[in-house]
């Protein structure tokens, strides 16, 4: 057993599979102690905030600040206000009033504030709508306040009397440091489209889809290992009756059968422990097959023949001396179709027939509700492409495993 396990983690692939699937399981692990809560807790009130550190508003404004004049503070701010969109209409609305900004580069910031500060006039040009020139005219005035505006005044209502009297001032070079903010939340990942924690989500996601692909795994080996070995070493009609069975089960596309299956069960009824034992029920044919070629070509050798001779039970034998002959390859097949059903989990739920999203966030119903609110078209990456990067690495990690331990005990493929 010791020498087993020193080649195995003398296999390139699968030590790299391991630490891979290993760091996920830590993350799974220990990122809920350090950012507790409902992965589904709603924090914010609009969708896909985008990844950072925000702070409170309303505490901000009585925190301590401190004094900071930076060179480059207006410019940045001037770069915040006019997105890539808003410098190309603005190059757009010259051309139409028609100026000379030929050659004039969007990039260049100063270049284009001083054209536009030279040529814009509140006018509706020939071909542009009304909501056009509103747009323009907010625009301007923005630049106009962020170039030209000293501070702002924060006021405060008296609830006796209804008025509102100055509490303060905000100059622009006015800071604060985030520690003296009573409220800050950073969110790597930023928002889903309900407003949720999305890297809080994804971890317990990742935890509860590799609970569905754990379970789909064991029911498929069990089942696909049971019958695979009475299959084998019955032979006769016990082997013609299980082989029609798995060739019914074969014939009909797994996730067609998935699918139908899951669909017949109520989305009330249908939790993440169901739709893994679904799952499972479902891809235990490969596995019996070939368990059934492994059994087929021990059946008849010396040590089993005499362990028969001997007299010992059927279970005896096909558990003390077929078995582990087989069992680095179950281990394998029980690795495939963990794999397997984290996959078939993902894609159940992408077309809405997964575990029910009242209780646990999966990773495939997470990558439903970016489809279903569209955050691929509106470049909230953070809703979907972590998702995918999990699934993949996850899915990767173990058939790098698989890859290592066949090299190991697969004599053909050894150096």
């Amino acid at each position: 057993m010791k020498n087993t396990l020193k080649n195995i983690f003398h296999s390139p692939r699968f030590v790299v599979g391991f630490i891979i699937f290993v760091a996920l399981l830590l993350t799974m692990i220990f990122y809920p102690i350090f950012n507790p809560g409902d992965p589904l807790e709603r924090i914010g009130v609009g969708t896909f905030a985008k990844p950072g550190t925000y702070f409170s508003m309303y505490d901000a404004t009585s925190a301590k600040t401190e004094t900071f004049r930076l060179a480059d503070a207006e410019e940045n701010r001037i770069n915040a206000l006019l997105t890539g969109d808003a410098r190309t209409r603005m190059i757009d609305w010259m051309s139409r009033h028609g100026d000379d900004v030929a050659g004039l580069d969007p990039a260049d910031t100063g270049a284009l504030m001083e054209a536009w500060g030279r040529y814009y006039e509140d006018v509706r040009l020939s071909g542009m709508t009304n909501a056009d020139r509103v747009y323009f005219r907010r625009l301007n005035n923005s630049i106009v306040n962020s170039a030209t505006a000293e501070e702002l005044l924060v006021m405060e209502e008296d609830p006796e009397t209804g008025d509102y009297a100055q509490k303060g001032t905000i100059s622009l070079t006015d800071y604060v440091n985030t520690k003296d903010v009573a409220n800050v939340k950073t969110l790597p990942l930023g928002t889903d489209n309900f407003g949720r924690d999305t890297l809080r989500e994804l971890v317990s996601a990742a935890g509860v889809s590799l609970r569905v692909g754990l379970i789909a795994g064991i029911v498929a080996t069990l089942i696909g290992l049971s019958l695979g070995l009475l299959a084998g070493y019955l032979g006769g009609v016990a082997d013609d009756i299980i082989m029609f069975i798995t060739n019914i089960f074969t014939v009909i596309p797994s996730f067609v059968l998935l699918i139908l299956i899951s669909y017949s069960i109520s989305q009330e009824a249908r939790g993440a422990s169901l739709v893994a034992v679904v799952i499972g029920f479902t891809g235990w044919t490969w596995t019996c097959r070939s368990v059934r070629s492994q059994v087929i070509s021990l059946r008849n050798r010396d040590h089993v023949n005499l362990s028969k001779l001997s007299g010992h039970s059927m279970v005896r034998i096909v558990l003390t001396d077929i078995l582990p002959y087989i069992a680095s390859y179950v281990v394998m097949a029980f690795i495939l179709q963990v794999s397997a059903g984290i996959l078939s989990e993902a894609q159940l739920s992408m077309l809405g027939l997964g575990p029910k999203t009242t209780e646990t966030p999966t990773l495939g119903l997470m990558m439903n509700w970016a489809m279903l609110y569209s955050a691929h078209t509106n470049g909230s990456w953070w809703a979907y492409f972590p998702v995918i990067l999990t699934i993949t690495l996850i899915s990767f990690s173990l058939n790098l495993m698989n890859t290592g331990l066949d090299q190991v005990f697969n004599p053909t493929l050894r150096d």
